[in-house]
């Protein structure tokens, strides 16, 4: 884990004092690390508190072995869990809450500590979020709760005033590309480079793109934007067909940057009437590509629209 050490500094100190909060909220934007950090934190107090810098101490104990194999007796994770037809479920339930309860009728098994992760607090319902909302208020003796949020706004206010803030940020690009560097090796400079400006400070962001082969999309781009106006229409579609559908949500996503971005960067190139041509469709594809997601807009209709902008500037 690179790039939180003011945070892993704040729960330290915490611990040293003997008196650490039960209950931290770990805020910032998705793929920034907060989940790992959640784990790293739950290792370290679960393996005694090991001496070491950071939470390094514990890597190779018994504790991260347990929790690595989903079978540590003090340690939950509250996630959405799968329906009968195992498609994933858009809120974690009630039930799932419910289902801690057992865990703090009891004293803690191997470790001193229990620890529950809630990954993500924003996709609690309200009944979930009343049922955590109790174990808050009352909290069990020696258990620490990390609830991950994104989105901190949507949380109910009781079950922010119930919680220490760690607030986490986004990473500098140099430590966005040394990451990726050590999570794929295999990546050339070129792909690592286009990763980390998608990335905007979030490491987590940069590895779901290299896995939906972004630097490949961006080729594909490259090259629709050097197409003839003849063969444009189906090179786009052509595209646009890869891009539906649910298994490939993170590729649409960057391309829905990655596009834009290409006609802004292609429009610094130009002056007078194809500036203004490239200025116009790098506004309509920003506004469309901002829209797309949370209007429901159908991923192939917006890709045909947004690449046939890209395929214009071969004839600006």
């Amino acid at each position: 884990m690179i790039g939180h050490d003011s945070q892993t500094a704040a729960l330290l100190a915490a611990f040293s004092s003997e008196r650490p909060h039960h209950a931290w909220l770990l805020t910032g934007p998705q793929g920034l690390g907060k989940a790992l950090f959640a784990e790293q934190a739950a290792i370290w107090l679960l393996a005694g508190r090991p001496a070491g810098e950071g939470f390094s101490g514990a890597e190779d104990s018994a504790a991260a072995s347990l929790i690595a194999a989903g079978s540590h007796p003090d340690f939950r994770r509250l996630v959405r869990t799968e329906d009968d037809k195992g498609k994933l479920r858009a809120v974690i339930r009630v039930d799932e809450v419910r289902a801690l309860q057992p865990l703090f009728r009891q004293t803690p098994s191997i470790a001193d500590w229990r620890v529950v992760i809630v990954d993500s607090a924003d996709e609690m319902n309200p009944q979930s979020a009343n049922a955590l909302l109790k174990n808050l208020e009352e909290p069990p003796q020696q258990t620490l709760f990390f609830l991950i949020s994104h989105m901190p706004g949507r949380l109910l206010p009781t079950i922010r005033s119930r919680c220490r803030t760690l607030r986490f940020s986004r990473l500098p690009d140099a430590t966005v590309d040394a990451l990726l560097e050590l999570a794929a090796p295999d990546l050339d400079e070129d792909d690592r480079a286009i990763l980390v400006r998608l990335a905007a400070g979030a490491p987590g962001r940069a590895l779901r793109f290299a896995e939906a082969g972004v630097a490949a999309l961006a080729e594909t781009l490259a090259d629709l934007a050097e197409t003839p106006p003849a063969a444009a229409p189906s090179k786009a579609m052509a595209l646009a067909r890869t891009l539906a559908g649910k298994t490939n949500g993170d590729r649409y996503a960057a391309f829905l940057e990655l596009a834009p971005a290409m006609i802004a960067d292609a429009a610094r190139n130009r002056r007078g009437p194809a500036l203004a041509k490239a200025l116009a469709d790098w506004e309509a594809a920003s506004t469309l590509a901002a829209s797309a997601v949370p209007l429901s807009l159908d991923p192939q209709a917006v890709a045909f629209d947004i690449a046939g902008k890209v395929a214009r500037l071969a004839s600006q």
